[in-house]
């Protein structure tokens, strides 16, 4: 009887560094479909992403890889992007952007798809409701649908008066009407003209056409700025906070984008989003499906001012709304 246990002893120890070895070699492969390019912005991404599998119990190279496909704001890239990711049958795809998403879910129904920086996915027809995803994509937005209404109602607080407001919008988004409105333009420009504003969106290809957005922003004597959660416009918030600066119009941006610089930073952030992609992967690769995995929808906003933008563009914050912020930016 202990030769039997010292035998069964030894083949369960075999089973386990046998595991280990096959978990070793045959890692979780992800692959990340993105609009943009190779930035720093997408390295810090990896990072995070990685961060947070490793705590859900997944290591860099031995339990999951990370495939990236790079479509350098060459949209049309995007499809045969996707078909290089199922082509080498990566585990999961990882879509950022509307655009992504539309072309992971054409090329594959059967390997599972998390997107992220989707407006409306329902509207997109990615999922066939929130609660339901139904096939095999599903995801986080961090767009809830009364951010637009809070946006336009703080900047009517903060400046009271204001009639026109610009919008810089992106015409990657995908479904758009006959106007060329995406549903994240219909939304905000119903939320505005709702609280008596008069909007202009404006429809961003790249970051060169911002000099003829500005032009057209003052041809119109906007009289405030917001910036849309949308890819070419957070790849460009940087120069695009320096231009408000420059033209002293006060801007605001989407939550998690105060390194902007930016007058106002409100709303919800996309980066939150992207912190929930391990947990949705955790729970795909352990059986569930995503056609059962409701939308994760964040919905925590952040209220940030900058008070040295103020003071360059020549505007002053109501002390009350001031105190209302989740911190001030000195």
């Amino acid at each position: 009887m202990k030769s039997i246990g010292r035998v069964s002893a030894a083949a369960f120890a075999l089973s386990l560094i046998c595991g280990l070895s096959n978990a070793q070699q045959n890692p979780r492969r992800v692959g990340i479909l993105i609009n943009g390019g190779d930035t720093p912005l997408f390295n810090s991404i990896k990072k995070n992403l990685l961060s947070d599998f490793a705590g859900v119990g997944y290591v860099e190279g031995r339990d999951v890889v990370i495939e990236p496909r790079f479509a350098e704001l060459k949209l049309e890239r995007l499809p045969g992007l996707a078909l290089e990711l199922t082509d080498a049958k990566v585990d999961l795809i990882l879509a950022l952007g509307g655009p992504a998403a539309v072309a992971a879910q054409k090329a594959t129904s059967t390997i599972p798809v998390i997107f992220s920086i989707v407006t409306d996915p329902v509207a997109l027809k990615l999922v066939a409701s929130m609660d339901r995803p139904g096939s095999n994509v599903t995801g986080i937005t961090s767009l809830d649908p009364q951010q637009a209404t809070k946006q336009f109602e703080l900047l009517k607080e903060t400046f009271p008066g204001i009639k026109r407001v610009a919008i810089l919008s992106d015409q990657t988004i995908p479904g758009a009407d006959e106007r060329g409105f995406a549903p994240i333009d219909r939304a905000n420009d119903a939320a505005a003209r709702g609280l008596g504003l008069e909007p202009q969106i404006i429809k961003l290809k790249s970051a060169a056409d911002l000099d003829a957005a500005f032009a057209a922003i003052a041809t119109e004597r906007a009289e405030a700025l917001l910036v849309l959660e949308v890819p070419v416009a957070l790849a460009a918030r940087k120069q695009i906070s320096e231009l408000a600066i420059k033209n002293r119009l006060p801007a605001m941006f989407p939550g998690g984008t105060a390194d902007a610089a930016g007058l106002i930073t409100y709303g919800t952030s996309v980066a939150d989003s992207w912190r929930r992609f391990a947990v949705f992967a955790d729970r795909i690769f352990k059986g569930t499906k995503p056609a059962d995995l409701p939308v994760d929808v964040i919905t925590r906003r952040e209220l940030i001012f900058n008070l040295q933008t103020a003071q360059a563009i020549g505007v002053t914050i109501p002390s009350e709304i001031l105190k209302r912020a989740d911190r001030p930016v000195q």
